[in-house]
């Protein structure tokens, strides 16, 4: 397993280890001594293509997460939204699939989204906090102020991804 850093203090890429032979693969998921991260909950979401979801975050109670492709393909977004943060307002973004091997660990204090890329997407998550329906806000996805280049045109969205706030509104009603 091999951590990448970015220029985003706390996001990383994790490069893991996958043996194949011609019975198939075995791959490691996460090692505790090397990530150093405490994980509480996980859960699993499969999606269509064309699918987006996000940019959600908790803003009590927030969560890391570690983001790993089981099945498919994603573009995925991680929005830094610390406010002492040098990339505060950025946006970080990654192919991942499940042919890669690569994960990604997106701090506390980030918002998360992203568009499925290939049918049958399996995502696999692992968070530093539980979830907490009460604290759950989001950024809008095509927020012009954000600019995000998402790779697909007619997105598949949730009426409550539809009409998230834009990040000056989310700031003046949430900090």
């Amino acid at each position: 397993m091999k951590i990448i850093r970015t220029k985003f203090k706390g996001l990383l890429i994790i490069k893991k280890q996958s043996y194949s032979d011609s019975r198939g693969y075995f791959r490691e998921l996460f090692i505790q001594k090397i990530l150093k991260k405490k994980f509480v909950f996980e859960y699993i979401s499969k999606s269509k293509k064309n699918v987006l979801r996000g940019l959600h975050l908790q803003t009590k109670k927030p969560q890391g997460k570690l983001i790993t492709i089981l099945n498919g393909k994603v573009f995925d977004v991680a929005l830094d939204l610390r406010k002492k943060s040098k990339t505060f307002g950025k946006y970080f973004s990654i192919i991942l699939s499940d042919k890669e091997n690569k994960s990604i660990y997106i701090p506390e204090g980030f918002a998360h989204g992203f568009c499925v890329l290939e049918n049958d997407t399996l995502m696999h998550y692992k968070c530093t906090n539980y979830r907490d329906k009460k604290f759950e806000k989001g950024i809008l996805w095509n927020d012009p102020k954000i600019k995000i280049k998402w790779p697909i045109k007619k997105p598949i969205i949730s009426k409550k991804d539809k009409y998230q706030k834009n990040l000056n509104v989310f700031f003046k009603k949430n900090y």
